[in-house]
């Protein structure tokens, strides 16, 4: 793999990079703020929303059905609207507490995930859960027992979604059932050491897994063989396959002190951009 380029810097925690209309766009967690990046690296704001923002996930309903944002403080999904301003979608808070990532598939169900503890108070660790939101806002737990669950995606034909278990180090995969529920839960890929965060999906069926602790993003294929890797001076916390010609590799990194260090201090985060082997598949 070639040396990934810097497309932003002095990113204060970048998370949950999606491409969309011709430019990638992340939360900064840190910053509360949604941006979105072109190709030539010009960035622009496009929200700041006024709750807190560590952490806050956004996805992209398809056929134009607008942008949506995980609120954890709040336990509920807000949807932009066309003045810009976000609107309530689902409130998830009867299934759990405490929410992460969000993806959508291709017929506008909403899948969010939830870690079942607070890592930033310090709380012992409790498996988390998966949720679907359905069309008319309705929320129900759909999985459990899952070891922090991060990134998440839907393959091309709507029927299997992909989980990161960060603290199990495997992505696990589930069939979609024709009412959104998850079934036949099974180890898509043993990563070994590998502790995933945010993923995606390319056309050749590989997954591309961000890693903190090691500092990479790693490519592999079902079963968990290693296809390829990018190695970086800092804790890879998400990425995603975009670009005119879906063959672009965008991660995000930020340099990871620690729990205690994670809101504040110098912003260290950066987007980078690196040729893929394979175009973007699924969802995100």
């Amino acid at each position: 793999m070639d040396k990934p380029r810097v497309l932003l810097d002095g990113i204060a925690f970048g998370e949950s990079p999606r491409w969309y209309g011709d430019r990638l766009w992340f939360a900064d967690w840190g910053a509360g703020e949604v941006v979105a990046v072109g190709g030539d690296g010009a960035a622009e704001v496009v929200l700041r929303p006024d709750f807190p923002t560590f952490p806050m996930c956004i996805a992209w309903l398809p056929d134009g059905g607008g942008l949506l944002v995980v609120s954890s403080g709040q336990d509920r999904v807000l949807r932009r609207t066309a003045d810009g301003s976000l609107a309530p979608y689902a409130d998830l808070s009867a299934v759990a507490h405490g929410w992460n990532e969000i993806t959508a598939d291709g017929r506008g169900r909403v899948y969010v995930n939830g870690a079942g503890f607070d890592l930033m108070a310090g709380e012992e660790f409790r498996p988390g859960v998966i949720a679907l939101v359905t069309a008319d806002g309705g929320a129900r737990q759909v999985a459990d027992g899952i070891a922090f669950p991060n990134g998440m995606l839907v393959t091309p034909d709507d029927a299997t979604l992909i989980v990161a278990e960060s603290y199990a180090n495997r992505l696990t995969a589930f069939d979609v059932e024709p009412d959104g529920g998850l079934s036949n839960r099974r180890v898509w890929a043993d990563l070994g050491t590998g502790c995933p965060d945010g993923i995606c999906l390319d056309a050749e069926g590989a997954v591309w897994y961000a890693d903190v602790p090691n500092r990479r993003c790693v490519r592999v294929r079902e079963g968990g063989e290693v296809l390829a890797a990018v190695e970086l001076d800092r804790g890879c916390f998400a990425c995603a396959l975009g670009g005119p010609d879906g063959r672009t590799l965008f991660l995000v990194a930020t340099e990871w002190g620690g729990v205690d260090k994670a809101r504040g201090g110098p912003r260290t985060g950066q987007l980078l951009a690196v040729a893929a082997p394979a175009p973007g598949v699924g969802r995100p």
